[in-house]
């Protein structure tokens, strides 16, 4: 007697029970074949399996075809519905719900806008989401990886059996996708690819995952990040309506890893953070918290610039959830909160994206172009639009998922250019025969036109530390977009003077006026970033020149030169108790020099400085405008002596600041000044309360409407030994 028609083929039930079958969704399920519906599955170490309908009735006794596990038959329905399986074997009974029973979650849509490259909401369809789908709870998976044979999701709730949930297809798009009734949040998963060849790939983690296990396991963990609790309306709601070029910014950068630990050099988790820092910062009056990456990585010593979950908060301190508290916390204590994001690169850890479906998926083939000498990392293809738009969704996912302030995007420059840190030979030219890596160009102006268009009073930092012109304007007039860049050359100029022995610096003058010929070519940030206190720099402390009351004192100038120059302002935590060593994540910071006067005086200076910043407008409303900035003494090098007005460019009170950066007073000084009248000394860096010598002005100087460099009044004034004060005119 014949076979019926309907009946798999020897071969076809040996490459679905292997995992091998190249659609496993066209056989698998319940398909109406002629005037019957056909259902098939497979069941590992089931015995016996029935199909029970939504009733509980059986409708129909599979017949068993393989040993392992697969199952076929008729069953007694009318209409397509939702169906379970009972199973059995000699040690009970169990019920389940297959995958394959259950149809697609995407749709034509979200392929037409994946083909594009114009889904700007792709972390709602890519990764592992909890959904209710055709009456039954589970969890969708969906990842990219067009060049793979067969892609499975395995994980908790398969037993890491990559037969079990082959995924289907989406062939216009190269998606991948599955419903598993029954995965619950928490369960860990990774994705099981064969390569084009059928050879099996090492496990990989969801580019999409947003939640992992913690180091030094590597799987993703089903998260639902879409009903995070918010209670930061207003804040957001101002947030719209701020230009944040006028508004003061000072930031603190952070790596929370190592702020503080717990008893046992144990980690704060985001809640003690939320609970600990927040408060701390707020009291020392700085605006935002920039956070060195904590997107999900391996390794604590990359300091996380070494991604392998971009849109994963690192489990180190806790859930998806208790990072969104953290954020929540800040903003209801008024303080914004940045991610230090890294595009430029990948880690080529076998679990990650390196070489994700057997090919260079995100990476360029040609390591010329796909292979980041410096780091010995991958380098995106940000010319394949499935990478740009994984990446902009990325920075999308961030300010509007977890209600971020702001991105700073780490090593631009070795994303705009092709040579970077290449000889002759070792890349390849754009399409006109230049330097310029043109695809990167084109995502860092798209990012930028996404991030601000979605998400009014947003800030994007670039590091970038070449001339690259326009990196702060507008993408629409040619530029990247960005709403700051790092002044990498004032950190620079500025730490290479202060080493520099207070009787040669009149030698050097120039290193702290020539920052000036470029102060608003962009809006700048003034960073003293912790890349100036690792890798045996030492610390800002231990880089001034002099005895230790020197060192203090020039620290101290230095700051105050800083908060009073254009431009917002950056400072790595733990330097404003000015430690005497380097950073290192791997403890905590030096909380105990709080103990000693000068570092207790130095914390001081900068929680003042921060709150002249953010309450006198002429220190920030005009920090990116050369209408905000006045010279009032930039040629005195024989006593090191600088002196400029600043404006807020409406009706507030000018501020002049003046620094001395030699170790002598400077007594009857003749500081020209704008306007004639009383000035308060509303900051003096020699201050006694900061650990100085109390030297100063009685608190107010007199300018008389004497003349002097040009200006239309003057005052002599007493400069104490390396400081800098600040007058406020007072009328």
């Amino acid at each position: 007697m014949a076979e019926p028609s309907w009946k798999t083929d020897d071969a076809g039930v040996e490459a679905l029970v292997a995992g091998h079958h190249d659609d496993p969704f066209r056989r698998l399920g319940l398909h109406r074949e002629g005037r019957q519906w056909i259902v098939r599955t497979v069941v590992p170490g089931a015995e016996s399996v029935e199909a029970i309908d939504a009733d509980g009735k059986s409708v129909g006794r599979l017949e068993r075809r393989h040993a392992a596990g697969f199952f076929e038959g008729p069953v007694k329905i009318k209409d397509r519905q939702a169906l379970r399986y009972l199973a059995a074997n000699g040690q009970g009974t169990w019920t389940v719900l297959d995958a394959y029973l259950f149809g697609p979650v995407l749709g034509p849509l979200d392929d037409y806008y994946m083909a594009e490259g114009n889904h700007l909401r792709l972390y709602d369809k890519l990764g592992a989401h909890p959904i209710r789908h055709e009456g039954h709870d589970g969890v969708h998976f969906a990842v990219w990886a067009p060049n793979a044979s067969r892609v499975s999701v395995v994980g908790d709730f398969n037993h890491w059996d990559g037969r079990r949930h082959v995924m289907r297809k989406r062939m216009e798009i190269g998606v991948w996708e599955i419903f598993v009734p029954g995965a619950t949040i928490g369960q860990g998963y990774k994705f099981e690819l064969l390569d084009s060849g059928g050879r099996l790939l090492p496990l990989k983690s969801d580019p999409f995952g947003f939640h992992a296990e913690l180091r030094p396991k590597t799987a993703s963990r089903v998260a639902e990040t879409g009903n995070l609790v918010w209670n930061d309306e207003a804040y957001i709601e101002a947030r719209r309506h701020r230009d944040p070029r006028r508004m003061p910014m000072s930031i603190y950068e952070v790596h929370l890893g190592s702020w503080k630990r717990n008893d046992g050099n144990a980690f704060l988790s985001y809640d003690e953070l939320a609970a600990d820092l927040i408060p701390y910062v707020a009291d020392m009056g700085y605006t935002h918290i920039e956070l060195l990456p904590i997107t999900e990585h391996p390794f604590d010593p990359s300091w996380g610039y070494q991604p392998t979950g971009l849109y994963a908060p690192t489990s180190r301190f806790g859930d998806p959830a208790g990072f969104a508290r953290f954020v929540d916390a800040a903003h209801r204590a008024g303080i914004g909160i940045i991610l230090d994001w890294v595009p430029a690169h990948f880690p080529t850890d076998e679990h990650g994206l390196a070489r994700f479906d057997g090919t260079a998926l995100y990476e360029h083939e040609d390591p010329r172009q796909g292979f980041h000498p410096d780091w010995n990392t991958a380098i995106y293809n940000f010319g394949r639009k499935e990478v740009a738009s994984f990446l902009v969704n990325n920075a999308l996912f961030w300010l509007e998922r977890y209600h971020l302030d702001g991105l700073r995007v780490d090593a631009v420059a070795s994303m705009l250019y092709l040579d970077y840190s290449r000889k002759d030979g070792e890349w390849i030219p754009n399409r006109h025969g230049g330097r310029e890596n043109l695809e990167a160009i084109a995502f860092l102006q798209r990012m930028n036109h996404e991030s601000y268009g979605q998400n009014p009073g947003i800030v994007t930092i670039a590091e970038e530390s070449t001339a690259f012109p326009g990196v702060s304007q507008p993408s629409h007039t040619g530029g990247l977009g960005f709403g700051f860049k790092w002044n990498m050359g004032f950190m620079h100029d500025t730490l290479q003077y202060l080493k520099r022995e207070p009787i040669y610096r009149q030698h050097h003058h120039n290193e702290l006026t020539f920052g000036l010929l470029y102060a608003f070519s962009e809006n700048f940030v003034l960073p003293l970033s912790h890349d100036e206190v690792v890798h045996g720099k030492g610390s800002l402390l231990a880089k001034m020149a002099g005895d230790d009351w020197q060192k203090f004192a020039t620290l101290r100038a230095f700051y105050a030169f800083m908060w009073g120059y254009p431009g917002k302002k950056l400072l790595f935590m733990g330097q404003e108790m000015a430690p005497w060593t380097e950073w290192s994540e791997a403890r905590s910071l030096d909380w105990h020099l709080l103990d000693h006067a000068p570092h207790k005086g130095m914390q001081s200076l900068v929680r003042d400085l921060n709150g002249r910043y953010r309450t006198l407008p002429a220190l920030h409303a005009r920090d990116c405008e050369p209408e905000g900035f006045d010279w009032l003494i930039a040629d005195d090098n024989q006593n090191s002596v600088y002196a400029w007005a600043r404006y807020s460019g409406g009706g507030d009170p000018p501020v002049v600041v003046v620094s001395n950066f030699t170790p002598v007073p400077r007594e009857g000084y003749v500081l020209p000044l704008p306007r004639a009248g009383r000035w308060r000394e509303v900051l003096n860096s020699d201050a006694a309360a900061y650990g100085g010598s109390g030297l100063g002005n009685m608190g107010e100087i007199q300018a008389e409407a004497v003349a002097s460099h040009g200006k239309p009044a003057s005052a002599k004034v007493l400069l104490p030994p390396l400081a800098t004060l600040y007058f406020l005119f007072d009328g």
